[in-house]
């Protein structure tokens, strides 16, 4: 797996432009997840596209009690997360980290792979936060390739994990993204209207 740096980058700015558009009054709605409502989505993509994946540049993790931290309840949280994608960005800048194994657990897995996944956390919970809060999605074709490869990579462990749900139906017409939402289980078409 190649360096996904620029694909990360331009996925942390639209998750960090689609969480300036959260609304307090939208954290209860509810989102394409039918578990979480928005708060839960938001409070979720906080924790492991920012915090814990600059942890997982220098080898650690986030502590356990932050899986329970409610990010949208301070202050300027939304400004907080773009800061903080910004020290993971620069944590991950250094060609040394992608070359290395990150400890995951009891085990590891190359520093590509677990880019990987953020990526695929960065846009796919984008993706439905921004819908749930009916706000446009935006990310380069360069950022679909990736996410369409990476989930037709990963979609086995991430269904084992509950991760993503059975693959939705694809049509031959669909756009890259639309059927990387499908495979990864989530309906391209959801609308909280």
């Amino acid at each position: 797996m190649t360096n996904l740096l620029p694909q990360l980058t331009a996925a942390a700015d639209e998750a960090a432009r689609i969480a300036r558009g959260v609304t307090a009054d939208q954290l209860a709605d509810p989102t394409p997840d039918t578990e979480w409502d928005v708060r839960t989505l938001t409070n979720h993509l906080v924790l492991w596209t920012s915090y814990n994946f600059e942890l997982r540049a220098r080898g650690e993790s986030v502590p356990d009690d932050w899986q329970q931290r409610d990010f949208t309840a301070e202050p300027g949280w939304a400004d907080a997360y773009a800061q903080q994608l910004d020290r993971a960005l620069a944590a991950w800048s250094d060609p040394a980290v992608w070359e290395g194994e990150v400890k995951m657990g009891d085990s590891s897995m190359p520093a590509a792979a677990v880019a990987g996944m953020i990526l695929l956390e960065l846009v796919l919970h984008g993706w439905e936060l921004a819908v749930a809060t009916g706000q446009e999605f935006r990310i380069p074709g360069t950022v679909d390739a990736a996410v369409l490869g990476l989930v037709e990579e990963y979609a086995g462990m991430y269904r084992q994990y509950e991760g993503f749900a059975e693959a939705r139906p694809t049509e031959p017409d669909m756009t890259m993204f639309d059927r990387a939402l499908a495979l990864s289980g989530r309906d391209p078409h959801w609308s909280a209207a």
